[in-house]
C-alpha cells in the first residue's frame, strides 16, 4: 500500500507525502513497478524538480551511463531535471543507512574485506573474500574449497581468458545479488558464470542486455555503458546466507529452526572463527558477520578479546560467553545477522526489541516494529506508541497514532490516553502556553489526510470535536 502511494505521489509530485513516507513510514526509494520503473523516474518524467533533487538527496540511484539513469534523462521533462540527474555523483550516506544489509554486505564484507579468510589473485589484482559466503552462496567454490583450494589463502587464478573486471562483479553478486559492469565485460562475465553454473545470472544478463539494446535502438542519442544488473533473487540471497546460521545452531536446537536434523548442513563446511556460548549451547558463527553488523560485536571482540576462552572441540576458535540473553532470543538474532529476516513470534517481539537495542542492531529493532504493528488494538495502541517512542521507531510511532486516529472518540474517554497528552506535553522542552503537542498533531494529520467525501469530511470535524474537548479539559492549548 504504502509503495503503490509512493508511486503515485511522485507522480503527483506531492513532495510532502513523499518525505512522510521516506522518513516516516521508511518506504524503500528504488523500488521499482512492474514497468521496471522507479519513483525517481515519474519524478523526471511529470517534471518535478525539486522531488527529484528531494528522491536524490534520500538515496534514489542514478549512476551515470546506468539503463535507469538513461531512462530518467531520456525522460525528464526539462533541461533542469536534466542538469540536475548530470550532477549526481554517488549515494549519500543518509541513502546508504536506508538499507543497512545491502550497504553491509558491499562495503564492509566485499569492498573493504573485512575478516576475510581468502584471497584470491587475478592478473595482479588481488580480492579479498570470505569462504563462508562463497561456500553459501555457489556450488562450484564449496567444492573447490574442499578440494583444489583446499588449505589455501591466496589462490592465484592464472587462466587468461579470467577478466579482472569480470571476476570483480562475479563476486558483486555472489555476495549482493546484483552487480554493475562495463558494457565491454559482460561476455566474460558470462564465461565466468558459465564456470560456476550459475545459470540464473547468465539468464538474467541476456535479459538485461535485450532489454538494453532495445532501449538504446529507440532513443536516439542515449548511450548505456554500465550494466546494473538489480536481481530479483534477493530472497534466493537471503535464504543461501541462512544457511550459515543454520550450521551455527548447536545440533540439539537445529529441529524447528534448522527443520530436519539431516537437511544439507550435514555435508556443509562453514569455516566458523567464532564461538558464543548461550546457556550452555555453543553457536559456531563468523566475525564477519557478528562485527560487520554490530558495533556492541565489533567492540566487544576486538576491545575485550583477550577475556575469550577457547572452544574444546576446536582450540583455534576463540569462545564468548553471553550473558543475560536466552538461546531462544538468540537464535532470533543469529538468523537476523546472517539473513537479514527472522521469526518473530509477537509473544516475544518486545524482547527481541531489548535485545536488538542492547546490541545496536536497528533492521532488527524495524522488524520488530513491524510485528508489534500486527498486533494494535484499542486496548494495546498506548503501549506499543510509548514503546514505539522509547525505541524510537518513527515508524510503529506513526503508525500507533494513525490508528489512534480512527478510534479517537473512545480514546478521549480514556484517563491513560488523557495522561499521555500531559506527558507528551511536558516532554516539549520550554513548551509555551500555545505550543503544539506532537501526539496531538500527529493525530490531527491522520484524522486530516485523504478526506476526499463530504460524508469522511463530517466525520472527521466529529474526531477533531472529541479530541479539541479532551484538550479543553486538559486546559491545554495547542
Amino acid at each position: 500500500m504504502d509503495i503503490s502511494d509512493l508511486f503515485t505521489s511522485c507522480r503527483k509530485g506531492d513532495i510532502s507525502r513523499v518525505r512522510y513516507l521516506v522518513e516516516q513510514r521508511d518506504v524503500e526509494l528504488n523500488v521499482k513497478d512492474k514497468w521496471d520503473s522507479t519513483p525517481l523516474y515519474y519524478a523526471c518524467l511529470c517534471g518535478h524538480e525539486d522531488l527529484v533533487r528531494y528522491l536524490l538527496s534520500n538515496g534514489a540511484k542514478c549512476e551515470a551511463n546506468t539503463f535507469d539513469a538513461e531512462r530518467c534523462l531520456y525522460g525528464a521533462l526539462n533541461d533542469s531535471i536534466r542538469r540536475l540527474l548530470k550532477e549526481y555523483k554517488q549515494i549519500t550516506a543518509k541513502g546508504m543507512q536506508r538499507d543497512y544489509y545491502d550497504d553491509f554486505l558491499q562495503s564492509r564484507l566485499l569492498e573493504q574485506g573485512r575478516y576475510s579468510d581468502v584471497a584470491f589473485i587475478v592478473h595482479g589484482e588481488t580480492f579479498k573474500a570470505h569462504r563462508c559466503v562463497l561456500n553459501a552462496r555457489s556450488n562450484y567454490f564449496a567444492e573447490m574449497f574442499q578440494t583444489k583450494w583446499k588449505g589455501k589463502n591466496v589462490i592465484a587464478l592464472k587462466n587468461p581468458l579470467v577478466n579482472p573486471m569480470a571476476f570483480q562483479a562475479l563476486l558483486q553478486y555472489l555476495y549482493t545479488g546484483h552487480l554493475d559492469i562495463e558494457v565491454g565485460n559482460i561476455e566474460d562475465l558470462k564465461i565466468l558464470a558459465k564456470q560456476c553454473k550459475l545459470q540464473l545470472l547468465i539468464d538474467e544478463l541476456e535479459n538485461k542486455c535485450k532489454k538494453v539494446y532495445e532501449f538504446v535502438s529507440s532513443k536516439p542519442g542515449t548511450c548505456v555503458t554500465v550494466l546494473t544488473l538489480d536481481t530479483q533473487e534477493n530472497c534466493t540471497l537471503q535464504d543461501d546466507l541462512a544457511i550459515l546460521a543454520d550450521c551455527a545452531l548447536p545440533a540439539e536446537l537445529r529441529v524447528g529452526f534448522g527443520e530436519l536434523p539431516f537437511d544439507s548442513t550435514d555435508n556443509f563446511s562453514s569455516y566458523p572463527d567464532l564461538c558464543f556460548r548461550v546457556k550452555g549451547y555453543n553457536f559456531l558463527c563468523h566475525k564477519a558477520f557478528f562485527c560487520g553488523r554490530s558495533d556492541y560485536f565489533r567492540a566487544l571482540l576486538e576491545d575485550h578479546f583477550c577475556e575469550s576462552q577457547e572452544l574444546q572441540s576446536q582450540p583455534s576458535i576463540p569462545m564468548i560467553s553471553l550473558h543475560n540473553i536466552t538461546e531462544e532470543i538468540f537464535i532470533r538474532l543469529l538468523y537476523y545477522i546472517y539473513s537479514d529476516e527472522t521469526e518473530l513470534p509477537p509473544e516475544i517481539a518486545f524482547e527481541v526489541l531489548c535485545v536488538a537495542d542492547m546490541y545496536l542492531l536497528p533492521g532488527l529493532k524495524r522488524l520488530c516494529g513491524k510485528t508489534l504493528a500486527l498486533t494494535l488494538c484499542e486496548d494495546n495502541v498506548l503501549n506499543v506508541w510509548k514503546t514505539a517512542k522509547l525505541f524510537r521507531l518513527t515508524r510503529l510511532e506513526d503508525q500507533c497514532t494513525e490508528y489512534m486516529a480512527k478510534i479517537v472518540e473512545k480514546l478521549v474517554e480514556s484517563e491513560e490516553f488523557a495522561q499521555a497528552v500531559r506527558d507528551d506535553a511536558e516532554s516539549v522542552k520550554a513548551r509555551e502556553e500555545t505550543d503544539s503537542v506532537p501526539l496531538v498533531d500527529d493525530i490531527r494529520f491522520h484524522i486530516t489526510s485523504n478526506v476526499q467525501t463530504y460524508s469522511a469530511i463530517e466525520e472527521a470535524n466529529q474526531r477533531l470535536e472529541a479530541l479539541e474537548e479532551l484538550l479543553t479539559r486538559l486546559e491545554l492549548e495547542c
